[in-house]
């Protein structure tokens, strides 16, 4: 109980190694059952550890959801001295962190709607004002069959409908009802999905845009490379900011988890 108010995984993970781990989990003082302090905010030295208080909610979710798990069904529903419910203890505490997770999540949907919106405006024009411009008798484009046509266009596709994925992904995070549970799988999946396919519509954009290049400037090598490594800064800088916060967002959904389930018998 102690590893558990404290926010202590590993500690708390020696309990897999135990055989007499049944017993412990329906132990119970005076005032609470082990399910109880799963209940109470984490302390600010363990939140701080994780950025954005959508993840740190998200923690605080994994930690209840892992405790509930190997309690019995029975003590879910144990009043406390002050008659509340594990669950109810949880809300309680944790009304603050679902607001600050909700705006953080809103923030970060907010302004990655902007740019999805903005990519998919350029590319959406770009496919029908194609570099080099259209054969005035049969309609088709005069480049049509070059290499650097049809990486132009496909790359204009791809950027098009991975802006369009993103948005849509952004808007159903802008509009959930930011509800305990979905801190847990919902938002994070949805976040990871809108900025993994923002991050490929930017690099198709700048691939689309160095084919328009090749096109214009055949034969002008020494114009286009310097152009092209120059567009290559803004996909790595993207990557460089939010690859980070998106890698810490998958292992924390879709990782083995804070816990060690498969902890070797010890005693």
């Amino acid at each position: 109980m102690s590893a558990i108010e404290h926010c202590q995984e590993e500690i708390f993970s020696l309990i897999y190694g135990l055989d007499a781990k049944d017993a412990l989990v329906t132990f119970a003082d005076k005032d609470n059952n082990m399910l109880h302090p799963t209940g109470k905010l984490a302390p600010n030295s363990q939140l701080s550890r994780i950025s954005g208080a959508a993840l740190q909610m998200q923690r605080e979710l994994q930690w209840f959801k892992e405790v509930e798990n190997i309690v019995p069904h029975m003590c879910k529903g144990d009043l406390n001295r002050d008659g509340e419910t594990p669950q109810q203890v949880f809300t309680r505490n944790h009304k603050k962190l679902v607001r600050d997770g909700g705006e953080w999540m809103k923030q970060t949907a907010n302004s990655s709607t902007i740019v999805g919106a903005l990519i998919i405006t350029i590319m959406f024009a770009a496919a029908f004002t194609v570099p080099g411009g259209n054969n005035q008798h049969t309609g088709f484009p005069i480049f049509l069959d070059t290499k650097s046509f049809m990486i132009f266009i496909i790359s204009d596709a791809i950027s098009l409908f991975a802006a369009s994925t993103s948005v849509l992904m952004f808007l159903g995070i802008l509009t959930t009802r930011y509800a305990e549970k979905d801190f847990l799988k919902s938002l994070p999946t949805k976040l990871i999905i809108g900025l993994s396919t923002l991050f490929l519509s930017i690099a198709a954009m700048m691939v689309a845009f160095c084919a328009a290049l090749l096109i214009m400037l055949v034969g002008q090598r020494w114009l286009v490379i310097p152009i092209v490594l120059v567009a290559s800064i803004p996909v790595t800088l993207f990557a460089w900011l939010q690859s980070p916060l998106l890698v810490e967002i998958f292992i924390s959904t879709y990782g083995s988890g804070i816990f060690k389930r498969k902890m070797k018998r010890w005693l």
